[in-house]
């Protein structure tokens, strides 16, 4: 029997979260042939994930530089890859989602007149700049792709809105549920643990994205000063991005602050389990607003648009922005009406059941038999 062969390719922390249970299903196929590359956009976050899931890369593009930019990645992501490409001549590659990885990818295998599979295809805000680079790095995925694996019917809509021929979009769930199936049967034994209050209510901050440099940043942690020091029972964790406009400004802000606990970039099983024992979590992350919904915890999204509207249409995402006020608004709903945060963490997901990874096997079975 000749074995489909399949290229995943993919090069940061979210995308190897989200990535990994459709590799792992690949593999339990004889129908498949699974190839990985990894192009390394971030390292040593992106090992962890590896690590945890135990996936071996077949290649490593280890692209890396320190502040690179995105033209920095995009050249160094096509020039690697093209050989590789040249050489294994895929059946279809598949990437995931809204990073530079992705769409150079695609760019790649379309010179390749390789076929591309989209993993969480559609997602939109219709504004080019926000977020940035991902906004247009997904719709120019979408425009090279091949199969589209929608996470949610809005995802389908949004595709169906840029004249996709429904016949290859499939809806599948969004991957990361998948993963948290596996990731949160462990528990959160993380060191910060041992600095906190016993009766704490632990509050998960994550902030990195380019759009937030800056200005809107502080303001996002000025906030977080004026809740912690509004509420004495509230405990912050915060897992520092290793980017430059990062860290420094968090250890500036939060430098005195005993209840804002800065630690270093957690492995998958940690940042889960963190979530999972979390009161609420503040957040510009993407996938965050899809995972948290499975765990019932209410998510202050630090971001003007959000491509991921479902989850506000049930409430237990709040679109914040970067305002400092509107923000502690946000937090004195959480922290003081008890009615209301008890009919967030009941909603459940609605951007998935689990079962993503195999109906994405499934359909690249059935690709190309027709």
């Amino acid at each position: 029997m000749n074995k489909k062969k399949i290229m995943s390719i993919f090069g940061t922390r979210p995308e190897a979260i989200k990535m990994a249970p459709v590799v792992k299903e690949l593999e339990k196929s004889p129908e498949f042939e699974s190839i990985v590359v990894i192009t390394a956009q971030q390292r040593e976050m992106l090992d962890q994930v590896l690590s945890v899931f135990k996936i071996k890369p077949d290649y490593d593009l280890d692209i890396m530089l320190p502040n690179q930019t995105l033209s920095q990645i995009t050249s160094r992501v096509l020039e690697k890859l093209d050989p590789i490409l040249a050489e294994e001549r895929p059946d279809i590659i598949l990437v995931h989602g809204d990073t530079t990885t992705s769409f150079v990818a695609s760019l790649g295998a379309f010179y390749h007149q390789i076929s591309i599979g989209h993993v969480e295809a559609g997602l939109r805000t219709w504004d080019k700049y926000a977020p940035y680079p991902e906004e247009m790095n997904r719709q120019m995925t979408d425009c090279l792709s091949d199969l589209y694996f929608a996470p949610t019917e809005l995802s389908k809509k949004n595709l169906l809105a840029s004249n996709i021929d429904e016949a290859k979009i499939i809806v599948t769930g969004n991957t990361v549920v998948d993963a948290l199936s596996e990731t949160t049967l462990h528990g959160f034994t993380h060191p910060v643990t041992k600095e906190l209050k016993k009766d704490s209510k632990k509050i998960l901050l994550t902030c990195h994205r380019r759009e937030n440099f800056g200005e809107p940043m502080r303001n996002i942690f000025k906030a977080v000063v004026d809740m912690v020091e509004t509420y004495e029972d509230i405990e912050v964790i915060y897992p520092v991005h290793p980017n430059p406009n990062v860290k420094k400004l968090a250890e500036e802000m939060f430098e005195k602050q005993e209840r804002i606990h800065l630690v270093e970039p957690m492995d998958v099983i940690d940042f889960h389990n963190c979530m999972k024992e979390s009161y609420f979590i503040m957040s510009d992350s993407g996938g965050i607003q899809e995972e948290a919904p499975s765990l019932g915890k209410p998510v202050l999204v630090l971001r003007d648009v959000t491509e991921r509207p479902e989850g506000l249409e049930t409430g237990i995402l709040k679109l914040v922005g970067t305002n400092t006020q509107t923000i502690l608004n946000a937090v004195k709903d959480l922290m003081e009406d008890t009615r209301y945060y008890k009919s967030l963490s009941t909603k459940g997901n609605p951007y998935g059941d689990g079962l993503a990874s195999k109906r994405i096997a499934k359909a690249l079975k059935e690709y190309g038999n027709k």
